[in-house]
């Protein structure tokens, strides 16, 4: 039974901090592999890029390491990507194994408004790290509130801070500034040689 951790998320662009993030889950919680899962219509987020582009520079992004993979689940899915149907897909493809899902402290305060949540945490184990503006105790709080209230299981690993996001790059990029130590040199080229994020 492999322990499987889920990285989704639209990844316009992919950055070192979506790296990061998986890194650190995979090696606190003894992960076997991290699924990056890029989104196809993502009904959150309005101007997305092209699900294509996307796709290609988190397969280019993570290319030499062993124990990260992409899947194109949600890119070929017709419609909106939603969690809970990509974590039943899984589960039907790989009913012996376990599913981690990971995310930042910001998206288990909205996860109540995601389609079906309890189901996402009848599917898979939550693993969240502390960012952005949240602070330890307001996290463990609403922690032990969905706990309680979707019989879940989320567990927190720990990162070093990292000051980027893919709205800057798009802004720099857009801009014609450099995004070096931003993303893998291989998706600042990508994104140069088909000129992304230009008006």
């Amino acid at each position: 039974m492999a322990k499987i951790g889920i990285m989704g998320g639209t990844f316009n662009p992919v950055h070192f901090g979506h790296l990061k993030m998986a890194k650190s889950a995979l090696e606190q919680h003894s992960l076997d592999k991290v699924l990056f899962i890029p989104s196809g219509i993502s009904y959150m987020k309005q101007d997305v890029l092209d699900a294509k582009h996307r796709f290609y520079m988190v397969q280019l992004a993570i290319k030499d390491e062993p124990l990260f993979e992409i899947s194109d689940i949600e890119v070929n899915r017709a419609g909106n990507s939603y969690t809970c149907d990509t974590l039943s897909s899984l589960y039907a493809l790989y009913p012996d194994d376990s599913f981690y899902l990971i995310m930042g402290a910001d998206s288990i305060f909205q996860i109540e408004c995601w389609k079906n949540p309890e189901q996402i945490f009848s599917l898979a184990t939550i693993l969240v790290t502390i960012r952005d503006d949240y602070g330890l105790y307001d996290v463990q709080s609403k922690i032990e509130a969905l706990e309680d209230k979707f019989n879940g299981r989320i567990h927190v690993f720990t990162m070093d801070p990292v000051d980027i996001s893919s709205t800057v790059i798009r802004n720099k990029a857009k801009r014609n500034e450099p995004i070096d130590g931003m993303v893998p040199d291989v998706v600042k080229h990508y994104i140069h040689d088909y000129h992304l994020y230009k008006e």
